[in-house]
């Protein structure tokens, strides 16, 4: 095949609302090489999302001969910790994504790059939040084919096999997710980090916004993969006269926010039905402008994929003040339950319980128990109880926070800490006492998912065990807002931190004049980006540059209370930051194991084998071994009997488990933490495992992908 050499199309992108002005776009090697044929793999493996590799060539046997076959570097810089993409094989190329949305076609069984696509970000478009997507969309109709990037708010089309820019996509391109949403697309922080999935020729959507209001709303969306032209609208936030309405305040779809699917769908192609999961309503943890159970926060929806039409919904948590979003896409497979072959949807949830779902009807497979819920000490809040959660399949978390035994002085730290604290329940509301929510806001499971073998009927499923504290604090009157710090610890805190050093996924604020103009800031904050939702709406063009002025230069203006304007929503009370709750040395403050890897048997609900998964080498060195570290990205299960797994944060380790037994078979040391899903694939009948190692969460900034063979000769076999 010969490589393309591929521009910029600036010109093509000058249509309003499209990318344009970066100009060096392309890397193109001077080298002609002859096809190969691949076997498919999307993300999740494919539309079910079983993630199960059909390839036996990897063994039990021969795991352990395992080598790196080609590594990979896209040469991207991106936004430190971001780069988590499962790569995607078709036609006869792989694809992976870079961390600053370029798309890279490789050769698939030596990795060398056949031709690189750069997003040329509108000049406008602030960077600060450039990440990697967690993987591309493919389409072909057995004659065109195209690749979908991610970009932020942009999903952008690309011929498969040349790399160019689909100018008839959309406006010059690319579609803008910030649009049709029903507010003001300069206000609107929407964008996508997750695939969403192709049918024929709609390609449904979801995205992600900021979790605190002001922030838009998550409606789905699909759109014709040719044109990019909309298809189809489901409003996630009901609107009068749309079924769910009534479980909202009158006014709530004007302002509410959330309720959004970030984390990826499933689809049954037979049947014609996208399924999907969605996340809580805006504001997390205060609830008191949004009573009611909030439909369709934090449920599985079932949607016609041609006319989005609802099929069946169900509600997972109502009004839900836990910020216990569904993590992950929905898995499609055929069950055998008590004799019975059913069709079955498998959802994984923060919590480490697993709903086991008709995919019919929505039926719950498994019985279900009634969680009473305690009242609420904030005032204006309003719980709804009881809440239901399944009685099987076990949960693959343990549902009881247990106090670490690390060190007697750090049991005895942790326990003065949470003296004060609200005694654990697991749906205890917030309070301003605090509490140690286990598991915590980050799972339980997360958005990697688990992994279905059709072979033995058991799922695999990786999960965090680590508390986090759950604690709210009374938002200031605005007439109280007297400072340009005040302003900052009104708005700003919650998620960058009080010191500015950042707070879990979000980053810090420290060193900004170093990167930016004054102008630069203010229009952050003016219009937002990424989770980063805009301000514009809620303080005047002052107060926005007296905050601004603040970051960059610790300048404290006064703030007069006519700069803050007043909102239809409540923001009296809100999360005094995410934290999570550590020991004195930085440890989970919770006993071991502290991330695990799982195996349950879906025909009876029980499990298998549960093994903690990841080190912390330093306490390997001191004689603790086997603590687990929190993970993120999932396994895949393949015919040849092995779990391949990396997503530990605290190693950079990935690894190869037995199915059947979870004994671990092989590992190997990746050049940066291996945070994402892998791809197997086979290539000129050679089996590949192409895991990303880009640093993802350990604020390291990698850009890497590598793969692993077996040696093609004895003679290229390591010892």
């Amino acid at each position: 095949m010969r490589y393309f050499v591929i521009t910029a199309l600036v010109a093509s992108l000058a249509a309003c609302g499209a990318p344009q002005g970066e100009e060096e776009k392309s890397v193109t090697p001077d080298v002609v090489e002859e096809s190969v044929e691949v076997s498919q793999w999307l993300y999740g493996g494919g539309n079910a999302h079983q993630k199960y590799a059909p390839f036996e060539e990897i063994n039990r046997e021969t795991v352990g001969l395992l080598q790196v076959a080609w590594t990979y570097d896209t040469g991207e810089d991106g936004q430190a910790g971001t780069m988590h993409s499962t790569p995607l094989a078709a036609g006869d190329m792989l694809y992976v994504a870079g961390p600053e949305g370029g798309i890279h076609a490789l050769n698939p069984v030596t990795g060398e790059p056949r031709w690189v696509f750069n997003f040329p970000y509108p000049e406008e478009t602030n960077t600060w939040f450039k990440g990697a997507p967690r993987g591309l969309m493919y389409w072909s109709d057995g004659g065109e084919a195209r690749v979908f990037g991610i970009a932020g708010r942009y999903v952008f089309s690309v011929d498969a096999k040349t790399g160019e820019l689909d100018d008839a996509f959309g406006q010059g391109g690319a579609i803008n997710l910030a649009e049709g949403l029903g507010r003001d697309p300069a206000m609107v922080d929407a964008e996508l980090g997750t695939p969403g999935v192709i049918h024929a020729d709609t390609m449904v959507l979801g995205t992600r916004m900021g979790e605190q209001l002001p922030t838009a709303p998550g409606h789905i969306r699909a759109y014709d993969v040719r044109t990019g032209e909309m298809k189809w609208i489901f409003h996630t936030i009901p609107q009068p006269g749309e079924y769910g309405h009534e479980t909202w305040p009158e006014d709530a779809w004007l302002y509410a926010g959330g309720v959004n699917n970030w984390s990826g769908m499933a689809l049954d192609e037979a049947r014609g039905i996208v399924y999907l999961g969605t996340g809580s309503a805006a504001s997390d943890f205060y609830g008191a402008d949004r009573h009611g159970d909030n439909l369709f926060a934090n449920s599985i929806l079932a949607l016609d994929v041609e006319t989005g039409k609802r099929v069946w919904h169900r509600q997972l948590v109502k009004h839900d003040l836990w910020d216990r979003d569904i993590p992950a896409p929905p898995t499609l497979a055929t069950l055998t339950i008590d004799g019975q072959s059913v069709d079955a949807l498998i959802q994984i949830t923060k919590t480490g319980h697993i709903w086991v779902l008709d995919r019919e009807t929505g039926e719950a497979l498994f019985p279900l128990e009634e969680v009473e819920v305690p009242p609420s000490s904030l005032p204006g809040e309003q719980v709804v109880s009881p809440q239901i959660v399944p009685m099987l399949p076990e949960p693959f978390v343990r549902q009881d926070f247990v106090v670490t035994d690390r060190t007697p002085e750090a049991r005895a730290a942790v326990e003065d800490q949470i003296a004060a604290f609200d005694q654990h329940h697991p749906f205890r509301p917030p309070s301003l006492a605090g509490q140690a929510i286990f598991p915590g806001m980050d799972g339980g499971g997360e958005w990697g998912g688990g992994a279905f073998d059709p072979e033995t009927g058991y799922f695999f499923v990786n999960a965090n065990e680590v508390p986090w504290i759950l604690k709210m604090k009374e938002n200031p009157d605005r007439a109280e807002l007297g400072r340009a710090s005040d302003l900052y610890g009104a708005m700003c805190a919650t998620c960058h931190g009080v010191d500015k050093a950042g707070t879990g996924e979000f980053p810090s604020l420290e060193g900004l004049e170093a990167r930016y103009a004054l102008a630069d800031v203010e229009e952050i904050i003016s219009s937002g980006y990424g989770r980063m939702p805009g301000f514009a709406a809620a303080l005047e063009p002052e107060a926005i540059s007296a905050l601004a002025a603040h970051l960059l230069t610790g300048e404290n203006a006064a703030i007069d209370s006519d700069m803050v304007r007043d909102q239809p929503f409540d923001t009296r009370f809100v999360i005094d930051g995410y934290n999570k709750l550590l020991d004195p040395d930085g440890y989970p403050a919770n006993a071991p194991p502290w991330g695990t890897l799982t195996a349950i048997d879906l025909s009876s609900g029980e499990h298998v084998w549960r093994r903690p998964l990841g080190q912390y080498p330093e306490l390997v060195a001191d004689g603790m071994a086997d603590t687990g570290s929190e993970n993120y990205g999932g396994p895949v299960v393949t015919a040849g009997g092995i779990v391949f797994i990396g997503a530990t944060v605290k190693d950079r380790t990935f690894r190869a488990f037995d199915k059947a037994t979870g004994e671990l078979l092989w590992s190997h040391e990746l050049p940066q933490s291996g945070v994402g899903t892998p791809a197997v694939y086979e290539a000129d009948g050679r089996q590949f495992v192409v895991t990303p190692a880009g640093g993802a969460r350990r604020g390291e900034r990698g850009s890497s992908y590598v793969a692993f063979s077996l040696p093609e000769s004895e003679e290229e076999a390591a010892p």
